[in-house]
């Protein structure tokens, strides 16, 4: 636990080089940083900046893919490297918005409804930007906001945002921590380029892998299937044991020892059980009864926002589907399951969604349409080859991910060892 004496505290996780030193100090923001309110020039581009809560401080035109500020920018403000930015204006349900540090470019342009500050002397930006994203700052800046939501205003003027208490050690062991977790912030950047290499390299595999729009023969095809014929286009109907979607009513219950999937359950390969809802054994009875979905069936969302993601089942118990997923259970003779799952993936076949769903005011398709599908297959043997070596891709990109979610839990506890915590007595 942190310690307290003397209005300092110690983390729980120290460098040994400043263990014997005196704990964090209590100041207030505005003894360490000033407001930015300079209006724009510093840029000659112009390069107008927005704030993203997931990638930080970006080029507008980059993130929109346009610019959208309009040609009068005087009352814009100029900010440069290391200056911080957060958004003022905020809700009764206000959830501590982003604080993010400038390090993309020297310098830009900001819209007025955003707040900006930089951090003097000796303070080292990268650190605080890593104290912010602890969220040490959270309960201090609750306490604005209610004070403003008592006062009927949410939103936290840049006087009263800087007046919060904040703690922090030395410049030498700031430099420290803000070091320490760069350098796993590094490893996972690069855990990330790793994963979208592999999945890139599995794209263009696929395209290779799979005929091309009005061909039956794939580019790339391995050595034994050369001198074979070419790939039969089929309805997913003509191929396909059972084409099926779940209840097209809501359960009564809400809880109970079933689980209830929806499309928001499926990814991409992934069957997403962190947000998972539960059902009676009788309601989960009715569903099941008409919609029996068993191990190795393809479940492919067919309405709303994630419509055309999938996933194979790989769950060896009974649950219930919503009706916004659909099941595919190929004819064993004629279709391999790993084979379909990779089929619904490629480029086609996620055209053919698109295009079933163009014009509608809803993302949705119908069962018919999905049967209506068109589906390019080999003979059996060679659909096992073409899965086996997609899904080792799948497996290697899964081990990465894996790797990638380790790091981040990781990086959190360190976190929360490298910065000390608060009671409420020492807020």
């Amino acid at each position: 636990m942190s310690s307290k004496a003397g209005k300092r505290l110690v983390p729980t996780l120290r460098f040994p080089e400043f263990r014997d030193s005196p704990g964090w100090e209590q100041n207030l923001l505005n003894g360490m940083a000033t407001p930015v309110k300079e209006r724009g020039g510093l840029d000659e581009s112009h390069r107008i900046l927005t704030l993203s809560g997931e990638v930080g401080i970006v080029s507008q035109g980059d993130y929109f893919g346009k610019k959208i500020a309009g040609e009068n920018t005087d009352r814009y403000i100029g900010i440069k490297r290391n200056d911080f930015v957060y958004n003022d204006r905020t809700t009764k349900s206000f959830t501590y918005g982003a604080i993010k540090r400038l390090f993309r470019y020297e310098a830009g342009l900001v819209s007025p409804i955003y707040k900006c500050f930089r951090f003097q002397g000796t303070q080292n930006p990268i650190f605080w930007e890593w104290y912010f994203e602890s969220r040490s700052h959270e309960r201090q800046l609750k306490k604005l906001v209610n004070e403003g939501a008592r006062a009927g205003r949410y939103n936290i003027s840049i006087d009263n945002f800087l007046s919060m208490p904040a703690w922090s050690p030395r410049q030498p062991e700031q430099d420290r921590v803000a070091a320490c977790l760069s350098s796993v912030d590094d490893l996972i950047g690069t855990q990330v380029r790793k994963i979208e290499a592999l999945k890139a390299h599995k794209k263009g595999l696929m395209q290779q892998i799979f005929p091309a729009e009005g061909e039956t023969v794939p580019h790339l095809r391995f050595p034994e299937f050369r001198e074979a014929r070419g790939w039969q286009e089929k309805n997913l109907r003509s191929v396909c044991a059972k084409i099926m979607d779940g209840t097209h009513f809501s359960p009564k219950s809400k809880t109970g020892p079933r689980m209830y999937l929806t499309s928001k359950n499926i990814q991409n390969g992934v069957i997403d059980l962190s947000n998972l809802s539960f059902i009676s054994e009788e309601d989960h009875q009715q569903i099941y009864t008409k919609c029996p979905v068993t191990k190795n069936d393809v479940l492919l969302t067919k309405d709303g926002a994630k419509t055309g993601n999938c996933a194979l089942n790989t769950i060896n118990l009974e649950f219930s589907l919503l009706s916004s997923v659909a099941v595919l259970r190929g004819i064993k003779a004629l279709l391999d399951q790993r084979f379909l799952y990779q089929a619904i993936l490629s480029d086609s076949f996620q055209k053919n969604i698109r295009e079933a769903m163009s014009g509608q005011a809803i993302t949705r398709i119908t069962l018919e349409k999905i049967g209506a599908f068109k589906i390019a297959i080999p003979c059996i043997e060679e659909q096992y080859i073409v899965a086996n070596c997609l899904s080792s891709l799948d497996e290697i990109i899964a081990a990465y991910t894996q790797k990638l979610e380790a790091l981040k839990v990781f990086k959190k506890g360190l976190m929360q060892g490298l910065f000390p915590s608060l009671n409420e007595t020492d807020a």
